[in-house]
């Protein structure tokens, strides 16, 4: 039992068996005061049996006869859903000629030859352990009369007569239920469900009749092709004869069911709590009713009446206990059974003896105000046993207050009806009982109205002029009132042209768009008045003599040709005030459901005096008219007289129907309810009827009262319904609604993705694979999967730091995902979750991985100290992010004369545990430039660079050195090598200084990889060069060569690509239009190649080729040297290089090699970014084509679509 709760929770999750449980519980709440029990609980397990095993012969059967294949399913609690299927798990089709009755056997009124089949199974279906049994398929053959007569003839001499006889029309006969009578008993309140299903040929036809009486309105369906009967919330009313008929062309049959209604118990007068003062009397009643009549019981603390200790004050009389000069010990707590042979009734009412002195509690010399004219009501809330009687007086020493003028409440509140200056004053509350008395008093004011004396008036004034307001107030001097100003219903426009007084409202510089109606509301603590006036602006008139203004309301409004749907109206136009009337607004109002509110009904021409307006039934209506010109509208007409159209039954059914769960067990069904007037008639309700999809459920039908949510509680997690609410009022349904398909509540995922694997693909980049969770166990709509992933520790360093764990989400059934942003030669765990509409799923277990070493970070820094005539003093940092294991430090460094030209580069390796260095020999008053980067087995990191100078001599004379002047540079050479990287490619330039005509060459690979270099042809001699297709967020090293000058080269440059931005872009390969156009493409050259063919073996010479030979330019000729054919193309994704005369194409449009996976594909969620050193900042989302590389700097195998492109 939970603490602090009368709550039993049995739990057999943990072991132990459900059937130890069974049994009957009962509940008891004990005090001192007495004992209350519970209703009985019965517990009994769910129970799924399965089938008897049985021997199962073939039917074979006529065409024509009649056929009942038997389900038979085992006994379960509760009883099981009955459905028949094949063995492609198709539902049979089923028909008024074959139909399943409701003890889930299977009838054929008549068979044809496409009943033949091997496959009749029976299912059965127990929801609550969510188990399904199925019973040995059934076989069913049908002869035709045709085949029979086949099979006899050969059989049979040409002597004997054969021949049987043709299929043959048969009377209807009851197959269920046989006889001519049954009876059938049916609880009140149940659903009475009758069957009749008849054989015959042609298939009968069943109809119902009740004798001596009609079927019950409303509340009766016709199912299973109307062989079943169904009634719901049966009555005692209901029992009688119901008779079913079942007809065709030659004869009918029929059957009669005698139908008995009886009934549990159910209250007529249920008993309540009492509370008795000492020597007080009482009765507790407790009246019930059912079929058979229900016998009462009495208990006392749960005790039977007649064994609990005995009461002088009390008497038991049937259904009634009377008490006579109670005591305090005569409480007690009662119950009350009220049983028959279907079921019982119990109440507990508690009898409780009290003896109190009164006490009130309402607070004393409480002040109330009320306005003069308007009802006062003065509390005086009080307790007492017995109960107290209450007299109020006015003044200290007034009389007790009496007359008309007075109204006294049960409650103890005194209403004064209207209240009057001489109201005013002190009152004073007396509660008094045996035991003592009380009094309390409160104080009455009553306060003057609020009026406003003088009203803002309607105004006509012309554009540009000033027009004022006035709202003059008179109201009580103890009251502050407040004053607010409106514009048609709506605040003051913030404009310094509207200027508010004291008692005024006045408006400058009027333009058009001041139009409209102002409203001065009065407001008080305990009262609030308003008054508004029409502002119409106009031109300026052409004479004096003419004003235009707003037309006068149109009068003597009559109705005629009252219909139930339509009705005329007619009217007479008032003064169009020199502005023709351009139209009529026709408004009406619903007096029975929304009184005092006007609605727009029509528009119809200033020509026009009557209408022909459309009514709803079931409203009051009342129509007035509004006049309108260029000016304005005018007042509305007084309203016509009222016309009540008649009760229907409602035209439409409630909108946005919806069934979405809030709870793992339970499905919301909610809708918009109807308006008043859509209603149709009194007595709105909705029909809520449900059933779950893709089972054969009856469907669940409650009527509601006019609300917009119904809950289905008890429903399994996460399954699909048919939904459908249908409006009804007093005279019947509305047409059948459409279904909607919701679903019950979802709850968390009970599974965890398993099989998880991880796949280093690099340094920063890894792949994750997982299993799929079974769609049963996501129990809700499958969202997708979450990976959570998080640095554990450094490898280089051996440090923890703080774990901050990110995630990535991954949309949809997907099973794998990539992890970008990783830090070098570090390690990692994950985990992966599945996510539904509730919430996340378990874990998987931490799937440990390790990245390899990647290339270092910059130095930390680089300092240069301590400079002498020759030497220089180096301290460094080592780099933040080392990304492995530090193998040695490469110093470069070169001199810079006064010209800025840089002299021969020199090269040291430092160890690794380095962090300074003293280096000699060097010329004084020499400026020098450093190159430091680290390096680990992968490769170098990024540089960091620094100047310095030598001091001059002592004398401050520079020391001539040998060769001195202009610093002689190295011929050829290539410096200053500069990179700026973007996210998919880099821009590379550099200077050279050599012989005229090089031709320069760009070498690159990824930083750290053992990968050869690869090599890109820069057009003409040029010095810059634009590398494409990059990976974002990789390291890459480059160098710049020249051909022909010995080999040549620059010193290396470390770049590094941006991160990848995410983008929501759709693939262009899977577009239509592209498919389309490659398509048409491939027709192209597929037709040329043929021409080519054609005209090659007449000896022709290929027109392209005279050009080409003309123009022997080698960039731009994609054929093979040796024939003069086309040149083959070779896919990007075979890694393999053109063949023997391939060149590239003339546009020099090359596809750099593609990933397969993008670190765009990586996630989805919020956009992703790298910091500078490479580490991974957010989630990534969305999706990125891939930038095709454009320009001559690729030397790889082009992509077959580029290729063609080239081509043509």
């Amino acid at each position: 039992m939970k603490p602090n709760s009368g709550t039993l929770v049995i739990n057999i999750m943990n072991g132990g068996k459900a059937e130890a449980y069974e049994g009957v519980y009962q509940c008891t709440a004990r005090n001192e005061r007495g004992a209350a029990i519970s209703n009985n609980i019965v517990i009994r397990p769910s129970r799924s049996p399965l089938w008897t095993k049985e021997k199962l012969e073939p039917n074979q059967v006529r065409e024509g006869d009649s056929l009942v294949l038997h389900c038979r399913p085992p006994v379960g609690l509760p009883p099981p859903i009955i459905f028949w299927m094949d063995n492609a798990f198709q539902r049979l089709p089923q028909s008024e000629r074959v139909s399943q009755g409701l003890n889930g056997d299977l009838y054929f009124s008549n068979v044809q030859p496409e009943d033949t089949r091997e496959d009749y199974i029976c299912y059965a279906r127990f929801n609550h352990t969510q188990t399904i049994q199925q019973k040995q398929p059934i076989s069913v053959k049908v002869f035709s009369m045709d085949s029979l007569n086949d099979t006899i003839a050969a059989n049979l001499s040409d002597t004997d007569i054969y021949g049987a006889k043709p299929v043959t029309e048969r009377p209807p006969i009851l197959l269920t239920p046989t006889g001519t009578t049954s009876n059938k008993v049916e609880l009140r309140g149940n659903v009475l469900l009758l069957e009749c299903i008849a054989a015959g040929l042609p298939t009968p036809v069943i109809r119902w009749i009740k004798e001596g009486g009609e079927l019950p309105a409303n509340r009766t369906l016709f199912e299973n092709f109307k062989k079943t009967l169904k009634i719901i919330d049966v009555s005692e009313a209901d029992s009688g004869n119901y008779k079913c008929i079942a007809r065709n062309i030659l004869g009918s049959t029929h059957h009669v069911i005698s139908v008995t209604v009886k009934a549990a118990p159910y209250w007529i007068t249920a008993p309540r709590n009492l509370v008795l003062s000492p020597g007080e009397d009482g009765t507790l009643i407790c009246r019930a009713n059912g079929n058979p009549k229900p016998s009462i019981s009495w208990l006392a603390n749960g005790v039977p009446i007649a064994i609990a200790p005995e009461d002088p004050s009390r008497k038991v009389d049937g259904d009634t206990i009377i008490f006579s000069a109670v005591q305090e010990r005569s409480s007690a707590v009662y119950q009350c059974n009220a049983s028959n042979e279907y079921g019982y009734l119990l109440a507990n009412a508690f009898v409780n003896v009290l003896a109190e002195p009164p006490r009130i509690l309402t607070p004393a010399n409480k002040l109330y105000q009320v306005i003069l004219d308007s009802p006062a009501l003065i509390d005086c809330a009080y307790f007492g046993s017995p109960k107290p009687e209450i007299e109020w007086f006015k003044g200290v020493k007034g009389s007790i207050l009496r007359g008309n003028e007075y109204v006294f409440h049960d409650n103890g509140t005194l209403e004064i009806p209207v209240a009057q200056k001489d109201s005013t004053g002190t009152y004073t509350c007396v509660a008094r009982n045996e035991l003592g008395k009380i009094q309390n008093e409160v104080q009455l004011e009553v306060k003057d109205p609020t009026m406003i004396i003088k009203q803002p008036e309607y105004k006509v004034i012309q554009r540009y002029g000033h027009v004022s307001f006035e709202c003059i107030i008179k109201h009580d001097s103890t009251l502050i009132p407040t004053v607010i100003w409106l514009k048609d219903n709506d605040e003051l426009p913030d404009d310094e042209r509207f200027l508010v007084g004291k008692d005024n409202l006045t408006i400058m510089n009027v333009t058009d768009k001041d139009d409209g109606t102002y409203t001065c509301i009065v407001n008080t603590t305990l009262d609030s008045v308003s008054a508004s006036a029409v502002l119409t602006v106009v031109a300026a008139p052409p004479t004096p003599a003419i004003i235009y203004a707003r037309p006068n309301p149109p009068f003597d409004l009559e109705l005629t040709g009252q219909l139930e749907r339509s009705i005329e109206l007619s009217w007479i136009p008032g003064d169009e005030n020199n502005s023709p009337i351009t139209s009529f607004v026709i408004e009406y109002e619903d007096g029975l459901h929304e009184p005092g509110v006007w609605h727009y009904q029509t528009e119809v021409p200033g020509s026009q005096t009557t209408v022909q307006l459309k009514l709803s039934p079931y409203v009051n209506y009342s129509f007035r008219v509004i006049a309108v010109n260029e000016i304005g509208r005018s007042q509305p007409s007084e309203p016509s007289e009222q016309y009540l159209t008649k009760s229907a039954n409602p035209d439409e059914n409630p909108s946005n129907v919806q069934g979405i769960g809030s709870e793992p067990d339970n499905l919301v069904i909610t809708w918009e309810s109807l308006k008043g007037f859509q209603s149709n008639g009194p007595g709105l309700q909705y029909k809520v009827s449900w059933r779950q999809k893709d089972v054969d459920d009856e469907w669940t039908s409650v009527v509601v009262a006019n609300v917009s949510k119904y809950i289905v509680s008890g429903t399994p997690t996460f399954v699909p319904y048919e939904i459908k609410v249908q409006a009804l009022n007093d005279l019947g349904y509305a047409p059948e609604p459409s279904e909607v398909i919701g679903h019950s509540g979802e709850d968390l995922p009970m599974v965890a993705p398993g099989n998880v694997q991880v796949h280093v693909i690099n340094s920063t980049l890894a792949k994750v694979h997982w299993d799929p969770v079974p769609l049963k166990s996501v129990r809700g709509h499958l969202q997708g999967y979450k990976v959570y992933y998080w640095k554990v520790q450094s490898l280089s360093r051996r440090s923890k730091r703080h774990i901050e764990k990110k995630i990535l989400t991954f949309r949809g059934n997907k099973t794998f995902g990539m992890l970008p942003g990783l830090e070098p030669y570090s390690s990692y765990k994950l985990n992966v979750r599945v996510v539904n509409g509730k919430g996340e799923g378990p874990a998987s277990p931490d799937k440990v991985f390790k990245t390899p070493e990647g290339v270092p970070s910059s130095p930390s820094f680089l300092k240069i100290t301590n400079p002498t005539l020759d030497s220089l003093t180096l301290e460094w940092g080592s780099p933040t992010h080392p990304n492995g294991v530090l193998i040695s430090y490469i110093l470069k460094f070169q001199p810079i004369n006064n010209t800025h030209e840089l002299g021969p580069l020199v090269e040291i390796r430092i160890p690794a545990n380095e962090s300074s260095l003293i280096l000699k020999n060097l010329n004084y008053s020499t400026r020098y430039k450093f190159y430091f980067n680290a390096q680990t087995s992968v490769g170098s990191g990024s540089q960091i660079t620094e100047e310095a100078v030598t001091i001059m001599d002592e004398a401050g004379i520079p020391r001539p050195a040998v060769g001195a002047g202009k610093v002689q540079p190295l011929y050829p050479r290539i410096r200053n090598v500069t990179t700026a990287a973007a996210e998919t490619y880099a821009n590379i330039s550099w200077e050279y200084e050599g012989p005229d005509h090089a031709n320069f060459y760009v070498e690159y690979g990824v930083a750290g990889s053992k990968e050869d270099w690869k090599k890109e042809i820069v057009n003409g001699s040029r010095s810059f060069f634009v590398l494409k297709g990059l990976t974002p967020g990789t390291a890459y090293k480059v160098r710049v060569g020249a051909e022909g000058l010995s080999g040549f080269r620059s010193s290396e440059d470390v770049f590094e690509t941006g991160p990848a931005m995410a983008s929501r872009q759709v693939d262009i390969a899977t577009q239509g239009w592209f498919i389309g156009l490659m398509c048409a493409v491939a027709l192209l050259i597929l037709i040329l190649l043929i021409v080519c063919f054609i005209r090659r073996n007449k000896g022709g010479k290929y027109p392209v080729k005279e050009k080409e030979d003309a123009h022997a330019d080698p960039e731009i000729q994609p054929m093979k040297e040796d024939d003069g054919t086309f040149g083959e193309y070779s896919d990007a994704e075979d890694h393999k290089p053109l063949k023997k005369g391939s060149r590239t194409p003339s546009d020099r449009t090359v596809k750099k090699e593609d990933s397969d996976d993008s670190l765009v594909d990586y996630g989805e969620g919020v956009n992703g970014q790298f910091n500078e050193d490479g580490s991974f900042i957010g989630q990534y989302s969305g999706k990125k084509e891939k930038e095709p590389a454009e320009g001559n700097e690729s030397s790889e195998a082009p992509s077959p679509v580029n290729a063609m492109n080239s081509f043509v």
